[in-house]
């Protein structure tokens, strides 16, 4: 995946989440009766301009993509001509304020909304909640689960596919809380295990409770060689059969990826057969970081009989008004776990090595971009809730500390001072900083760990 796919998908992703957003201060401050000078999308020097409308709104296209922004008429601003007075940002009620000001993450909660409806009335591919044989000693084992269980609720909720299965199960990991899984089986079994580790939940955190993902046997047959990796250099195509490896039998696919993982930087003597005939090559992974922990990769795939996939395969699809129910839940959902998430980091009780940055966005954005229009939808509605959230925490200079001046202003019946907001201002930008600051810091450390 080239850097350009990366910039291009991760600027429309950007693109639209932002113009969402403002659009929202846009159309809530028109129905105030508030007039909009500028609806900018991005910050900066601007690069493209254009007035129109009754009130000719300059519109604008800025040289820094990261945000937005929608400047009001406001007389704390600059010279307000008496006859626009009353069109005054800072002359609207304090409940037409808190609408405009609201209105920006609402939008946002609102396309994640759409967008999960769109996917869930057209259908989302997904695997099954199939787990794999769980590890002796593990939480799972020791309450009988074997491979080929398939789990249906955690803890009363619904897990129509693997990801729901992970996303409950570390929601409820993460909080401590007991596990009780229900099989299509019939049985229910409770899982005796501590807290999560949570010092990064990109890793395969479940692994210590024995849930791993369900893989069939496949055999040990070469499909795909990526261009750049250690197989193709070793001369390796698509259709070699893996024979032994080091003089032992490879069993399938499964046993020839242990293999390697095994083998960082060292040589690994390969039996193969290709178009019926028998050869041998050598190859040496490459040596990566994963985890903390080094392992091999040859930039290698199986290949896999298409019916075997399609039995591990299921579709979640709804009809238009249960789609819509299940796209407000699945927004709504989303939203509260990422403020545990926000109050677990702040507590100390999750590391802030979670915390992802622009690098790590644009990245899945590719990423997402690549594996087709469902990925890169539900992508955006990730996104999209994340900032809608995020714009609602009290830090000044977010809509949320906007939020927090009005409300104190309803109850004490006065505007914030001026000199609160200013103090309140540097504060805010303080923290958005250290914020910032640490989720580049990660996107660093994850771009040099590979």
């Amino acid at each position: 995946m080239s850097v350009l796919h990366t910039v291009v998908w991760f600027l429309i992703a950007i693109g639209i989440l932002v113009v969402v957003h403002e659009f929202g201060h846009f159309l809530a401050a028109r129905l105030a009766g508030v007039k909009v000078l500028r609806f900018s999308v991005g910050f900066g020097k601007p690069i493209y301009s254009r007035r129109f409308g009754r009130d000719q709104t300059e519109w604008t296209l800025s040289a820094l993509p990261f945000g937005g922004y929608v400047k009001m008429l406001d007389e704390r601003e600059g010279t307000v001509p008496a006859a626009e007075a009353h069109r005054s940002f800072n002359r609207a009620t304090v409940w037409r304020r808190i609408g405009i000001a609201a209105a920006g993450p609402a939008a946002n909660f609102l396309l994640a909304i759409v967008l999960y409806w769109v996917l869930f009335l057209n259908g989302m591919p997904a695997m099954k909640p199939l787990i794999g044989e769980p590890p002796a000693g593990t939480p799972a084992a020791q309450a009988g689960l074997v491979a080929g269980d398939e789990i249906r609720r955690v803890n009363g909720i619904d897990t129509p596919s693997f990801q729901e299965l992970r996303l409950n199960l570390l929601r409820a990991g993460v909080a401590g809380e007991p596990l009780v899984l229900e099989l299509t089986d019939g049985r229910s079994v409770r899982l005796d295990a501590g807290p999560l580790d949570t010092e990064n939940l990109e890793r395969d955190t479940l692994r210590p409770l024995g849930i791993v993902r369900y893989d069939p046997r496949i055999a040990p047959v070469i499909g795909q060689v990526l261009p750049d990796g250690a197989a193709a250099r070793a001369g390796f195509r698509s259709g070699d059969i893996l024979v032994a490896a080091n003089g032992e039998a490879v069993a399938d696919w499964q046993d020839w990826v242990k293999r390697v993982r095994q083998h960082p930087g060292k040589p690994l003597r390969i039996e193969y057969e290709r178009q019926g005939r028998h050869g041998e090559l050598t190859v040496v992974p490459d040596a990566v970081d994963e985890g903390g922990q080094c392992i091999g990769k040859i930039g290698a795939g199986p290949k896999v009989d298409e019916s075997v996939l399609d039995a591990l395969m299921t579709e979640v699809r709804y009809g238009p008004v249960e789609a819509l129910w299940q796209g407000a839940a699945k927004t709504w959902d989303t939203s509260v776990f990422t403020l545990e998430m926000m109050g677990r980091m702040v507590l100390g009780q999750v590391s802030w090595k979670n915390l992802s940055g622009p690098l790590t966005i644009a990245d899945y954005a590719g990423q997402s971009a690549t594996l087709g229009w469902i990925s890169f939808v539900g992508f955006l509605a990730l996104v999209s809730v994340s900032l809608g959230v995020l714009n609602l925490l009290p830090i000044p200079l977010l809509d949320g500390g906007h939020l927090m001046y009005y409300v104190a202003e309803v109850f004490t019946g006065r505007p914030v001072s001026e000199r609160t907001m200013e103090i309140g201002g540097r504060i805010g930008m303080t923290l958005l900083l250290l914020l910032m600051s640490f989720a580049l810091f990660n996107d660093l450390q994850r771009l040099i760990s590979g």
